[in-house]
């Protein structure tokens, strides 16, 4: 195993899920202001799951995410 090579691609990998999470966040909570399902105020409970099948991977990080 290439160490550098193993790393860089975990670090691309993770960028990706951050910006595209953080885009489908952001346009989840606009939608639902928008029609009136949440008042924008809230604190909304968040989970992430991680999971590599191949490595019998399967971890859920837990957090809140506070509009205000």
């Amino acid at each position: 195993m290439n160490e550098e090579t193993f790393n860089l691609s975990i670090r691309a990998f993770l960028k990706r899920v951050g910006i595209n999470s953080q885009r489908e966040i952001e346009h989840a909570v606009a939608k639902t202001i928008e029609t009136g399902v949440i008042a924008g105020t809230e604190s909304l409970p968040v989970t992430m799951t991680l999971e590599i099948a191949d490595l019998k991977l399967h971890v859920k990080f837990e957090g809140e995410i506070q509009l205000e």
